[in-house]
């Protein structure tokens, strides 16, 4: 065809996507599709399933041991309940919205600068969600307050992975930890649920057991997810070959990560439904332990990596000076940085939750731009820093 039939086949896309600006129909009900026919089953007007049916259906449906999402929820600020939704499904819309959450899009998984199939920050949230909701809804937990645990659960993670961690930890009082952060700093603004900043505050396993079963379970889905995908991502980048999949693992749970997921979800059904506890049958669970491990010797801590993780402090590092001496560079958009004194604990602290707010594209750049950074010292796009 043509370059005039190129011209003309665009004029025509373009006029049916003008057409459609206002919808379809009118003037009482607004159509998307001209030839719209769906319905809701219903020839007269029907009751929705508003919050309170939806509390209701939860007083029925749930598990004794569930979270009850009540009214407008336990929240620092009190607030008004939605009409619609339970206060749990109100935190899972404020993250997804939120911009510590869309960032995550830019951040470490295993890979610094990730190529389009390997995992960031965001695709490894909602991976460890669907293992969780998958756990939660089959045990008759509260899905939404599980899925917002684990939307949530990374968001206070810095630029460049678990390296961010030891970068930050030495300019503050007890340290850098993600999680704590996460819900105490990154998603502080969003108001939300104690029981979600619970569950995001302790969902590492070093950190004490959350208050509610829903978070425990985005705990154990956590560690299932990044085990199982962090190796299959180590393997199509050619770092590991299939064969350093522990026989252990093999035998057990299979040699694909669908086999793997499939295993480890359904033993954490199995023994919670039987126990009433939540946890992994011990085969299982020493399975997963070995799957960790290897996934410790053969990829994080492989020399390269350990090495991208030094190359990331330094640069992290930087900035955090950089900025903790200048809080008046720092993007002050609640107001707080303009009466810092650079080098004050104040600016200090500010420099930190900017910094740890970067992608890693930004922070890299930033280190070139304003630091004069060479571009041979930043970590290599390759990489790969340690997973905790």
């Amino acid at each position: 065809m043509g370059h005039t039939g190129c011209m003309e086949r665009e004029n025509e896309r373009n006029r049916r996507w003008a057409a459609t600006m206002s919808g379809h129909g009118g003037p009482c009900i607004t159509f998307a599709h001209a030839d719209s026919r769906a319905g809701s089953g219903a020839e007269l007007p029907m009751h929705g399933f508003d919050r309170e049916a939806r509390e209701e259906a939860e007083r029925v449906q749930l598990a004794p041991g569930a979270t009850h999402g009540l009214g407008a929820g336990n929240r620092a600020r009190p607030e008004e309940p939605d009409p619609w939704r339970t206060c749990f499904e109100r935190d899972c819309d404020r993250i997804l919205h939120a911009t510590a959450f869309r960032r995550l899009a830019g951040k470490t998984q295993v890979f610094v600068f990730p190529d389009d199939h390997q995992r960031t920050r965001l695709t490894h949230a909602l991976e460890v969600a669907q293992v969780a909701t998958g756990i939660a809804r089959a045990c008759r937990l509260n899905v939404a307050l599980t899925e917002a645990i684990a939307l949530g659960h990374d968001c206070g993670h810095g630029p460049g992975g678990h390296a961010s961690e030891d970068a930050l930890s030495p300019y503050l009082d007890g340290g850098f930890d993600h999680a704590p952060w996460g819900a105490d700093v990154s998603l502080t603004s969003l108001n939300l649920c104690h029981e979600t900043l619970d569950g995001i505050r302790n969902h590492s396993w070093s950190r004490p057991a959350p208050s509610t079963p829903e978070g425990e379970v985005v705990s154990w889905a956590d560690r299932v997810a990044y085990v199982c995908h962090d190796f299959e991502d180590a393997v199509k980048s050619g770092i590991v070959t299939p064969n350093a999949l522990p026989q252990l693992v093999r035998e057990r749970c299979g040699d694909r990560r669908s086999q793997q997921l499939g295993t480890f979800i359904d033993a954490m059904v199995s023994t919670i439904l039987s126990s009433g506890r939540i946890g992994m049958a011990d085969a299982q669970a020493e399975a997963l332990a070995a799957f960790r491990a290897s996934n410790y010797e053969h990829i994080y801590l492989r020399p390269s990596s350990v090495a991208q993780g030094r190359s990331v402090v330094a640069v992290l590092q930087a900035l955090v000076d950089h900025f903790g001496d200048r809080p008046n560079l720092i993007p002050d958009g609640g107001g707080h940085t303009a009466d810092l004194t650079g080098g004050e604990p104040r600016a200090v602290r500010a420099a930190v939750a900017y910094v740890a707010g970067m992608t890693d594209r930004f922070a890299f750049s930033q280190a070139v731009a304003l630091l004069g950074w060479h571009p041979d010292k930043l970590p290599a796009g390759i990489g790969v820093t340690q997973q905790i």
